[in-house]
């Protein structure tokens, strides 16, 4: 009797050193028509990242701002684990799963002028894999240090290529001085493991945490990564949006400004790309944070 082995594409959380590799899959899945131009396609595909503009009118702006005030401010979701809180001080950080407690976020996550996109690029149907509104209070918000969601995503949850990408949709100006997302370019084409094994129930730890830890490159790499690609700070108006590869290098400082950097944060995962058992980890981390119902359409 002969059994399968799984082969594992994209190895890491190991032991000794990190060798990063070349990335064996497309940026671009898709070939049809969409909502994207050949020129932005071209720019994702080579940058790992493509900013949105007017994505969201200045009315669904106060719309849904104010739907973000309601959702800080509800006691039992306060009390449940969709919702993480600064880690000095009770200030809400993020709200997880976000289409299941707010009929208004389900609407625009659900919404053609997204799942159209995430369809062209990923060149199949599509389905949320993760979604949460990130805070960033001022005074106080912290950082999220270096990462490729994907290293995350594979190692804890089981996704098996990098056939996802997120959307960050800006409820607050993004100024250099509040902590705006800060991106790699070009560093979608390498997967960079990283070293050490994940503690029980590391989510708990690692949704706060503002040092490198478990799932954090090796500071040579980013440096090297750096020195060749740059570092490009993503700012803009409220309403605004960039998309980014999963497997893109990215990161935020922490917001020392009176001012708050809040955003809605989508994952569009392929159809085709379904979450198995985790690569790296005994057991996948929670539903809210992982989607593991049966893949429904996006939209």
């Amino acid at each position: 009797m002969s059994t399968t082995v799984r082969r594992d594409l994209y190895p890491t959380r190991v032991t000794g050193e990190s060798i990063p590799q070349q990335r064996v899959d497309p940026t671009v899945w898709g070939q049809g028509p969409g909502p994207l131009d050949g020129e932005q396609l071209n720019r994702y595909e080579s940058n790992g990242y493509l900013v949105l503009d007017d994505l969201l009118s200045e009315q669904e702006v106060s719309l849904y701002s104010a739907e973000l005030q309601r959702l800080s401010e509800d006691p039992e979701l306060r009390a449940s684990e969709r919702m993480i809180l600064e880690p000095d001080s009770d200030e809400v950080r993020s709200v997880f799963e976000v289409e299941k407690v707010s009929i208004l976020f389900a609407e625009l996550l659900h919404s053609s002028r997204l799942t159209d996109i995430a369809r062209q690029v990923l060149g199949s149907d599509v389905y949320i894999h993760q979604s949460r509104v990130n805070y960033k209070p001022g005074f106080g918000g912290a950082p999220f240090h270096w990462h490729s969601d994907f290293e995350t995503w594979h190692s804890e949850d089981g996704m098996p290529q990098p056939r996802a990408f997120s959307v960050s949709i800006a409820l607050t100006e993004n100024h250099p001085f509040n902590g705006p997302l800060m991106v790699i370019p070009g560093t979608h084409k390498t997967f960079f493991p990283t070293v050490g094994a994940t503690p029980l129930d590391f989510h708990k730890e690692s949704l706060q945490v503002a040092a490198p830890s478990v799932g954090s490159p090796d500071q040579k790499h980013l440096t090297r990564m750096a020195d060749e690609h740059g570092i490009q700070q993503i700012t803009g108006p409220a309403g605004s949006a960039v998309m980014f590869d999963s497997n893109l290098l990215h990161g935020s400082n922490g917001n020392l400004s009176p001012f708050a950097r809040s955003n809605i944060f989508i994952v569009y995962n392929s159809v085709e790309n379904t979450l198995e058992e985790p690569f790296s980890v005994p057991q996948p981390r929670p539903q809210h944070l992982s989607n593991r119902e049966f893949p429904y359409p996006a939209n």
